[in-house]
């Protein structure tokens, strides 16, 4: 039997590792093609396209790669007809994925959307077509379950899959040490899984960095590199932004797969709008999150986005639980501020570590990989 899945962003590919480990668990013989990253093909997964190579985000930029994403959907088109897989999970990235979704409908394979569109922040109207074209919406924020009901979707509520796997075991000087940083306030900076985020967003961290520094005494910053991005990439920001490439490590510690040690080790964190953003605050680190789009998105997006908060913990609270800065508003001299207040005032910095600890245990609902591969797994018996 075989289970065709499309996770499109880094966050995809983690939530797509786990969900077919879950999946083995009931099956072995179980067979997964698609799109994916490093993780899922890890686990034997037969990846026809690299989710980094379609991670998007912004009008403009999605402009810049509908050449690149015509490619892959045609050619998903041409798997599913070859293949005729047992049923099509989908994994977020939406604007691609529901016309996979289309797809797999013509050819009556059933479709299961796992972690699904975020109708509730805008362009509502396309849960009428999820309503025709997905056989189950599995859903991971406790508000979604009625928004989707309440059109029609057969949905359930499973929890968010990130609740049991984010975790570290190390405590946080053990985490410092095995890492190689010494025992300062340390500040984490989290400039995003896609190549654009990080070429908009690292420079203003970086300038903040500088500001915090002039500010704290033996403050040290250290930056956890996403699967998608090419250390050679991140360094060449930092190079070109005025750092010698001799001096790098004594004022920015760059790592790769060290995610949670870092968070761990972290007083604070800078994060970029998205899923790194619920990651921290399961790990309970005060953050201000920053957001930084095209002028052609941002003009677009006050037009059709219909929520308070762009940032994921405070969607969850429904109240400003830590700070989130958008465009403008993203710059060194805001951000240095709002991670100052986490350094130097410990009556904001525990506020904020009991409101995180909030938003966890709202989404607490069981293994949601676990209650994903079940539902997926009797609908492929069926």
């Amino acid at each position: 039997m075989t289970v065709f899945i499309v996770a499109g962003e880094a966050s995809g590919d983690l939530h797509g590792s786990n969900l077919i480990k879950a999946l083995k668990e009931a099956d072995p013989s179980l067979e997964f093609y698609g799109v994916g990253g490093e993780r899922m093909r890890g686990l034997g997964f037969h990846a026809l396209e690299d989710s980094r190579e379609l991670a998007v985000v912004g009008i403009s930029e999605v402009v810049l790669k509908l050449g690149k994403l015509f490619s892959v959907f045609n050619r998903l088109k041409k798997t599913l007809d070859a293949i005729r897989p047992d049923v099509v999970v989908l994994i977020d990235f939406p604007d691609f994925n529901l016309h996979v979704a289309k797809e797999a409908r013509k050819r009556k394979i059933p479709v299961v959307y796992y972690i699904g569109p975020q109708v509730w922040a805008w362009r509502k109207g396309r849960v009428k077509k999820i309503a025709r074209l997905v056989s189950k919406m599995l859903v991971v924020f406790p508000f979604e379950e009625d928004i989707y009901k309440s059109a029609g979707v057969n949905v359930e509520y499973i929890g968010h899959p990130l609740i049991g796997t984010v975790s570290c075991q190390f405590s946080k000087d053990d985490a410092l040490s095995s890492l190689g940083m010494g025992n300062g306030p340390t500040v984490a900076l989290l400039p995003g899984s896609r190549r654009h985020e990080v070429e908009r967003l690292l420079p203003v961290m970086l300038d903040a960095a500088g500001l915090i520094r002039k500010e704290v005494k033996g403050v040290q910053f250290i930056l956890p590199l996403a699967d998608t991005i090419e250390e050679t990439f991140v360094e060449g920001i930092i190079s070109d932004f005025g750092f010698r490439i001799s001096d790098l490590k004594s004022q920015i510690r760059v790592v790769r797969d060290r995610f949670y040690e870092v968070l761990k080790a972290s007083d604070a964190a800078i994060v970029a709008s998205g899923t790194a953003t619920l990651e921290t605050a399961l790990m309970e680190i005060p953050m201000v999150i920053v957001y930084k789009v095209s002028l052609l998105t941002a003009i677009i997006g006050r037009m059709f986005i219909n929520i308070n908060y762009i940032g994921l913990p405070n969607i969850v609270a429904e109240k400003e639980v830590v700070p989130e800065l958008v465009q403008g508003n993203a710059n060194p001299i805001s951000i240095a501020r709002e991670i100052l207040r986490f350094l130097n005032d410990s009556n904001e910095r525990n506020r904020t570590i009991s409101d995180l600890k909030d938003v966890a245990n709202k989404l607490r609902k069981g293994n949601a990989s676990k209650r994903a591969a079940e539902v997926i797994y009797k609908i492929i018996r069926n």
